[in-house]
Parts: C-alpha cells; sequence; structure tokens
C-alpha cells in the first residue's frame, strides 16, 4: 500500500479502522501486487513488460502526503462505496502520475490497481464523481526501484537517475510523465519501503 498517505487522513485511528475492517494487511505480502515481466535487470533498475491494467484514480493536490483526501476517495471505492456496492481486495501498489484533464491540462492522480482477473466491464462504476475508472494499456517500462518516505523532492532525485540510466542505455522514452509506486503501509520504516518509478519505453516488433 502507500506511504505517509494514510497516517496524514487521520493517524493512529484510521490505521486501526483499516486494519479492524480488513481493508489493510499488515505488510505488503498480504496484497497482490500488478503483474509484470523482468525483461532485464541492472541492480535497482528493470526493464518490464505489463499487461493492460485496469485503475480506479482520482485528482490529488501537487505536495507531500494526502491533504485532500485522495486515498479515502479510492479507499471507499473499493469498500463498497461503488454503484454496485461491491468490495474489491486492496492491491499494490498504489500510483501517483499525472493524467490529461480538460484541454489537455495534465492533473496529479493517485490509483488504485484492481485485481487482475477484474475485466474492464467488471469493474463497478464510481458512486463519487471525482473518482474516475481508466485502462493503462499494456507496454514496456524502465524502472528504479528505491527505500524511503515519499516527497516530491525525492521523486524528482530518483526520476532524475532513471532517465540518465534510460538514456546509458539507449532507451527512447514513449511517454516522459513518470508513473510512481508505492507498495508500503505508514507504519513500514521508512528504510525497509519498496518504492518505484516507472517510465514507458518502446516494445521492440515481434519477429
Amino acid at each position: 500500500m502507500n506511504v505517509r498517505t494514510i497516517a496524514l487522513l487521520s493517524g493512529a485511528a484510521l490505521v486501526t479502522l483499516l486494519l479492524a475492517a480488513g481493508g489493510c494487511q499488515a505488510t505488503r505480502a498480504g496484497y497482490e501486487t500488478a503483474p509484470y515481466r523482468v525483461i532485464e535487470s541492472d541492480g535497482a533498475f528493470q526493464v518490464r513488460d505489463y499487461p493492460a491494467m485496469q485503475w480506479v484514480e482520482t485528482s490529488t493536490v501537487a505536495g507531500d502526503g494526502d491533504p485532500d483526501g485522495s486515498f479515502g476517495r479510492l479507499f471507499r471505492f473499493i469498500t463498497g462505496g461503488n454503484q454496485a456496492g461491491r468490495k474489491i481486495a486492496m492491491t499494490t501498489p498504489v500510483y501517483m502520475t499525472q493524467s490529461p484533464g480538460a484541454g489537455d491540462a495534465p492533473r496529479r492522480v493517485m490509483a488504485f490497481v484492481m485485481p487482475r482477473t477484474m475485466a474492464a466491464d467488471a469493474v463497478p462504476a464510481p458512486s463519487d464523481p471525482a473518482v474516475r475508472r481508466r485502462e493503462m494499456s499494456a507496454g514496456r517500462f524502465v524502472v528504479l526501484r528505491f527505500r524511503g518516505g515519499r516527497s516530491t523532492e525525492r521523486e524528482a532525485e530518483v526520476l532524475a537517475k532513471l532517465r540518465d540510466w534510460t538514456a546509458s542505455k539507449g532507451f527512447p522514452v514513449t511517454d516522459a510523465t513518470p508513473i510512481y509506486g508505492y507498495f508500503d503501509p505508514p507504519w513500514t520504516p521508512t528504510v525497509f519501503r519498496r518504492n518505484e518509478v516507472m517510465l514507458r519505453v518502446p516494445t521492440p516488433p515481434v519477429r
């Protein structure tokens, strides 16, 4: 799961509520992870192929933490706050990226990935108009895994490292918009947290 966002929502009281509701596990090991296939590894860097993924996302303000309750909106969706009243298992990671808005103006978004067995037409319609369904198309990504808490400074630092590595390998980037993935509950010590940053690159044609 994600970072400081839950802690900023309401601290220990919310943590207790989520555990009691069965929506959150004590460690990332309790969650299904978005599937991928590793093509190449180089230390903390990897090249991966991802299948199409069904996302549920909501716009969020720029900056650290979750001051606008983005995580809460998505959590309500998977705990039955959708038009089908359906409960959906939590997965990892929680993604942070940008999505085109009105007039192609970018907006910062937070996204949950639906379980891999859930087809696009099975994702229930949100009850909250601030929550949207979206399909992330299949493709190849370069990825850097990193530790620590979430901050805009840390995101900029690791993105620069990934871009440098990508350039050194000669990979052209097909989408310059980074995707950040955060895997761990907020009580996980920052030194043990799994975080990632991803960039989409071309998928070689099948021969």
